[in-house]
């Protein structure tokens, strides 16, 4: 099992590289009876030396010593502490989700809304139903037998 997976894995790799073989020819490195010849190599000489090491920014060197990180660590954790003790005062009124989904319906309800909005709402919904009839799939085709 072992030799026929070679000798597959050799054919594929002997294909592979028979079909690139093909290509080589088509990309010569020396072109030289192309019109733009001369502006190529004039611009592959001026910039053969590009990038150079000093052309690369320096690194910084204003890192903060191990006592200064533990300072500012230690300052963010006194503030998070902080922060945690004024959440843990204050007075959570969540109550019943039912209770506050009616009173917040009960509110939306006596604040009247003008035509021109309910107008538009209809206008809304008319073409988001447009969109989901768009959307639905097409009915399969019937194969012949």
């Amino acid at each position: 099992m072992k030799k026929i997976r070679a000798r597959s894995a050799t054919a594929a790799i002997l294909a592979a590289g028979s079909m690139l073989g093909g290509c080589a020819g088509a990309f010569e490195a020396d072109r030289s009876d192309s019109p733009i010849a001369a502006q190529v190599q004039a611009l592959v000489d001026a910039n053969r030396t590009y990038p150079r090491w000093a052309d690369f920014p320096k690194t910084s060197t204003d890192t903060p010593a191990p006592a200064e990180v533990a300072t500012r660590v230690a300052a963010l954790g006194a503030a998070d502490s902080r922060v945690q003790g004024e959440v843990a005062r204050i007075e959570w009124r969540l109550g019943d989700p039912a209770v506050f989904e009616s009173d917040v319906r009960a509110r939306l309800a006596a604040v009247q809304i003008s035509p021109a909005t309910r107008q538009t709402e209809a206008e809304i919904e008319a073409w988001a139903a447009g969109l989901r009839e768009r959307g639905k799939a097409p009915p399969p085709i019937p194969r012949r037998q």
